[in-house]
């Protein structure tokens, strides 16, 4: 499994041990914060893979598409994450060009749900 630095919230930003040190993130932390990266990608956004992300420009945002295309593109972008098994997204919902809802995550590590919301 891969390592992952853990982002603050809402900031996103790196965590530091007392020593000043860079802490990582235990494994169901990393699978949750590596499916919020690649939800909150926009696709073309990664210049080495720009087939990563989600449509926001082009089909999401500001342009009212039925629910199922961007569950469809949420779980797709879950899956990208390596040791994800299951995906399940609920309570989407898109006001004023703001993407919000939860994916509940089951891991391949490990049989317990993961939850992420954005």
């Amino acid at each position: 499994m891969a390592k992952t630095l853990p982002l603050t919230r809402p900031g996103w930003d790196l965590v530091l041990d007392p020593a000043g040190n860079l802490v990582l993130a235990d494994p169901d932390t990393s699978i949750a914060q590596d499916v919020a990266s690649a939800i909150r990608t926009f696709l073309g956004e990664c210049w080495f893979d720009v087939g990563l992300g989600l449509p926001y420009w082009q089909s999401i945002l500001g342009k009212r598409p039925p629910s199922s295309l961007v569950i469809a593109k949420i779980r797709q972008a879950a899956f990208t994450v390596a040791e994800v098994a299951s995906v399940t997204v609920t309570a989407l919902r898109l006001v004023d060009r703001q993407l919000t809802g939860t994916v509940i995550v089951t891991a391949t590590f490990n049989s317990q749900p993961v939850t992420v919301t954005f």
